[in-house]
């Protein structure tokens, strides 16, 4: 779907969304978008605490078994999204973006760009590692890559941590990489109240590596162009 200028990408900020209501989301806009009901989406949000296991995940990455972190509060669930297992948690900015792709590891590629260009708007240095996916702040993890490609559109995306609760990485392998660290903006910057700004900075940076020129999109448009009734709670 093109505007007066150019391609758009359809920005939806969501708020907090529990996971199964987000999957159940990301499926209905991948169908729409498969369809040409709608352009590129970009969904942003933040999870309840929540475990998810990519594709390649192992029961080493979570060595103290599902129902011990289902009792620290912590839910755990399968996804298609490739990788291994990673946490998600209020305060984390997730990005959905259910776009038409060509080449996925170039795709993945320009989600690492638009996420250092993000953090850099932050006053954050942040790079890729080679033969690792995401993005570092020297040796410790920022932001993680997983996606789910099916009939040429992407569904699953980005979590960059902004300012979220470190300590469930320490209880998993996260990403299945032994020993690694996490950090976050507001770790790395000492700033509070960071994800409004950050927010508005990601959707900004994603767009310019996609080539399109973003549009803020309510749930509501979002969820009648794809034919779904019901608004996602936020």
């Amino acid at each position: 779907m093109t505007g007066s200028n150019g391609p758009e990408l359809w920005v939806s900020n969501l708020g907090r969304v529990p996971y199964p209501e987000a999957v159940a989301l990301q499926d209905a806009v991948r169908a729409a978008r498969q369809a040409g009901a709608v352009p590129d989406v970009l969904l942003l949000l933040e999870h309840d605490p929540i475990y998810t296991k990519g594709r390649r995940t192992e029961p080493a990455d979570l060595p103290m078994g599902d129902d011990w972190y289902r009792s620290q509060g912590i839910e755990v669930a399968e996804t298609s999204r490739g990788g291994r297992v990673t946490y998600h948690g209020p305060g984390q900015l997730v990005g959905y973006p259910i776009v038409r792709v060509h080449d996925v590891i170039e795709y993945v590629r320009t989600m690492e760009r638009a996420v250092i260009a993000a953090l850099a708007d932050e006053g954050v240095a942040a790079e890729v590692r080679p033969g690792l996916t995401g993005v570092w702040v020297g040796d410790r993890k920022i932001g993680s890559i997983g996606v789910h490609v099916s009939r040429g559109v992407t569904m699953h995306g980005f979590a960059v941590n902004v300012d979220c609760d470190l300590q469930p990485f320490e209880w998993i392998v996260p990403c299945g990489i032994e020993g690694v660290r996490m950090t976050s903006v507001y770790v790395e910057t000492r700033r509070t109240g960071a994800m409004a700004c950050f927010r508005k900075r990601m959707a900004w940076r994603m767009a310019q590596e996609l080539g399109l020129r973003q549009r803020i999109v309510s749930v509501d448009r979002l969820l009648a162009s794809t034919g779904e009734r019901e608004a996602v709670p936020a």
